[in-house]
């Protein structure tokens, strides 16, 4: 069917397509193989009505990408025992292609045309399944349940042009893991991530990778919450626009974040963050015990912060297909980069579990299904049991996490916030112990302003520990200065 329209009357859908601008597009490709620069970003294989069109498509593009000629010549090889083809006319078919090519300057529009019949047809089998699963009435199969169904169907074809992934190629997967490795080269080494802020922790982690469900645990007091409003800011601060590797517009620098906070309200939230932007302690904002140029300061961060693009939901008690839902909708509007979660024991399931052990799994696998869907890093915070406290090393390890069987095996990485500080500073001897006063304050010094986060697991590397400093008036961590390094450097 030549202009793409469909039979609306019929039961039976006439799918729409296009067929002559298929061949138009593929002659062109494969007369001057520069179209497929400009035609890369639009479509793929799997938008082509044809699957035959679809297979010298993906042929030609592989053999692009390795900087070797598509031609008819050159793919008849690859496509000789084709039956498809072979229904076609045979190689034959590929010379006749070349023949219907178009110029190169209309390559775009027809490589939009094909796309956009193809979510066409991709709407259409939505809604196809949307009314048969609700024709259909079974136990198992909850209204709400199918709304979330569709909702992410919908997300992911108006996202990425397609509704399933399925299966993809190794080549295709071997052309993401260098597209990866090229970004980390661009930016000098070692960060193919988000950068957190926080250079030694980008060191050891390479920034934050997309679809990574990271774990920051860590007992009260600690600073988790800290720590990941911390990097929170460093992100949105640092967010930048322009045009990626790949040619497409979007994040190219920092990014957009989104935060649930599920403890905390969001003005308690946004008073920490200010804290640490404008260097006023917290409790002085919280009274409004502020000298002249602490409010200037106080001013000039709010200014600040106003223009990055940091979200935040306090609703309590939420959920995981509702974060789920909410992260999606937030990304289809205004983008999302970071997801964090402040944290994951506040979060409920989606149905009532026998156990606490279920419910947690179905959070932690729900916060992962999230990272993997959005393509995005998510942070989740995650409390730690009281069995720290009865070792004479306070230094938490991955047993200590509550429900630690869900949690370690569905993160890729976990972390551990440290201060031994906190420790420390509530085992101050008697002034009339001496020796013992004299050692405790030596401790104090050596430990002031310092933490550690522990990492415990981590699939793209190296566990160990990171110093970084800590000022506690300001909610504030920081990179910590080593006695090697110059001071400019930082």
């Amino acid at each position: 069917m030549a202009d793409g329209t469909a039979n609306l009357n019929a039961d039976d859908y006439i799918q729409p397509h296009n067929i002559e601008a298929e061949q138009a597009l593929l002659g062109a490709l494969l007369v001057n193989n520069e179209v497929y620069d400009r035609v890369s970003a639009i479509i793929s294989d799997s938008h082509f009505y044809d699957p035959v069109h679809g297979r010298i498509y993906d042929i030609a593009a592989q053999k692009i990408q390795k900087n070797t000629l598509a031609s008819p010549v050159t793919l008849k090889a690859f496509l000789e025992n084709d039956e498809g083809l072979k229904e076609l006319g045979g190689p034959a078919y590929l010379a006749r292609l070349a023949g219907s090519a178009i110029s190169l300057f209309a390559a775009r529009d027809y490589a939009q045309l094909i796309y956009d019949l193809a979510i066409r047809r991709q709407l259409i089998e939505i809604g196809r399944e949307i009314s048969a699963k609700a024709a259909s009435v079974e136990v198992d199969s909850e209204p709400a349940a199918q709304i979330v169904e569709a909702e992410q169907a919908l997300y992911q074809l108006g996202e990425k042009g397609q509704a399933e992934r399925g299966f993809q190629s190794f080549l295709r997967s071997v052309s993401d893991a260098v597209a990866i490795a090229n970004q980390a080269y661009q930016h000098g080494g070692g960060l193919s991530g988000i950068s957190t802020g926080l250079k030694d922790l980008d060191n050891r982690l390479g920034g934050l990778h997309p679809s990574d469900l990271l774990i920051l645990a860590g007992r009260p007091s600690m600073g988790k919450t800290a720590l990941v409003t911390n990097i929170a800011f460093n992100v949105a601060k640092a967010h930048k626009r322009g045009i990626k590797t790949d040619g497409s517009e979007g994040t190219i620098d920092g990014g957009v974040v989104g935060f649930f906070s599920l403890e905390m309200s969001s003005d308690q939230l946004a008073t920490r963050i200010l804290s640490e932007a404008s260097r006023v302690p917290s409790e002085n904002l919280r009274r409004g015990n502020l000298t002249e140029e602490e409010f200037r300061r106080f001013v000039e961060a709010a200014k600040e912060l106003e223009r990055c693009p940091l979200y935040i939901d306090d609703t309590p008690a939420l959920p995981i297909n509702a974060v789920h839902a909410r992260a999606r909708r937030l990304k289809r509007q205004h983008g999302l980069d970071l997801l964090i979660v402040d944290y994951l024991q506040l979060l409920r399931p989606a149905s009532a579990k026998d156990s606490r052990v279920n419910e947690v799994s179905e959070i932690t696998q729900g916060l992962k299904a999230i990272a993997k869907e959005l393509d995005i890093p998510v942070i989740a915070l995650s409390q730690l049991s009281r069995q720290v406290e009865n070792r004479e090393d306070k230094r938490p390890q991955l047993s200590d996490l509550r429900e630690s069987g869900s949690i370690e095996q569905d993160a890729d990485s976990v972390m551990f916030v440290f201060r031994e500080e906190y420790y420390r500073e509530r085992e101050k001897p008697g002034d009339d112990n001496v020796e013992a006063m004299m050692k405790w304050q030596d401790d104090m010094s050596r430990l002031h302003g310092k933490a550690e986060v522990i990492i415990g697991k981590q699939r793209h590397g190296p566990i160990g520990t990171v110093e970084l400093s800590f000022e506690g008036q300001f909610t504030k961590f920081g990179n910590l200065a080593k006695p090697h390094q110059v001071s400019g450097d930082w």
